[in-house]
């Protein structure tokens, strides 16, 4: 089939965004992520005439395990290795960074805010974590966030420079609350409350977006529980 595509372009940090547009024949069956790649190793001219340079976007499994190429299609935040051309069901596709946070170059984001807001909840364990029947597999579900951003760009409460850490945080945080011995609790249930509690609208904006279909509602309702419902604690 063939499909035209917008991308939208940015040389640097600095420069002016602007959109390139480009005809291309592929499959159903090609993801983005293969187009990107296809459309990389050509010598090709957009529909004004003009070369498209290399784009720049980022890749590492391609196996939709570590979310590097996660950004916008067609306005939905998705996993480029895990979009076939199929199933847009468009033959006219819009492929652009993810907009939460700075663009580096073309479709490359700084994403690196998530792991300071992880670093600022305290969110590691100190110690061999207490595991049981109760909390395994909500902690192995946890475990599986990409940390890719997918659900940052659809919810309508956080900024990358804004005291509200979202989804990509309480995903985690859920696992370090089922996990931490009970009396250890506490000692993140302030950042808690400062970073995610407070700032979620509760929209749920996040719960299918996830591409790794983690329960996100779940992970909510469970960490909100017990670290804001549950005041007390029993001691070890």
């Amino acid at each position: 089939m063939r499909i035209t595509i917008k991308i939208k372009r940015q040389e640097s940090r600095e420069a002016e965004p602007y959109f390139q547009i480009l005809v291309w024949d592929c499959d159903e069956s090609t993801t983005v992520a293969t187009l990107l790649r296809e459309i990389n190793a050509a010598v090709i001219n957009d529909t004004s005439g003009e070369p498209v340079n290399e784009i720049a976007w980022e890749c590492s499994c391609l196996q939709k395990k570590c979310g590097a190429c996660a950004m916008v299609i067609n306005g939905l935040p998705r996993l480029a290795c895990d979009t076939k051309i199929g199933e847009i069901k468009s033959n006219r596709i819009i492929i652009e960074p993810l907009k939460k946070f700075p663009v580096v170059r073309d479709l490359i984001v700084d994403r690196s805010v998530l792991r300071e807001n992880l670093l600022a909840i305290h969110n590691w364990l100190e110690r061999e974590a207490v595991v049981n029947k109760k909390n395994t597999d909500l902690a192995y579900d946890a475990s599986r966030c990409l940390q890719c951003g997918c659900c940052l760009e659809v919810c309508p409460n956080f900024t990358a420079d804004d005291s509200f850490f979202s989804a990509a945080a309480f995903v985690p945080a859920s696992r370090i609350l089922s996990e931490l011995p009970k009396r250890k609790k506490y000692e993140i249930v302030t950042e808690y409350k400062k970073h995610i509690y407070d700032g979620c609208g509760k929209s749920l904006s996040c719960h299918n977006i996830c591409p790794a279909g983690i329960d996100v509602e779940r992970k909510l309702s469970n960490s909100n529980s017990v670290a804001i419902w549950k005041r007390f604690f029993s001691k070890e």
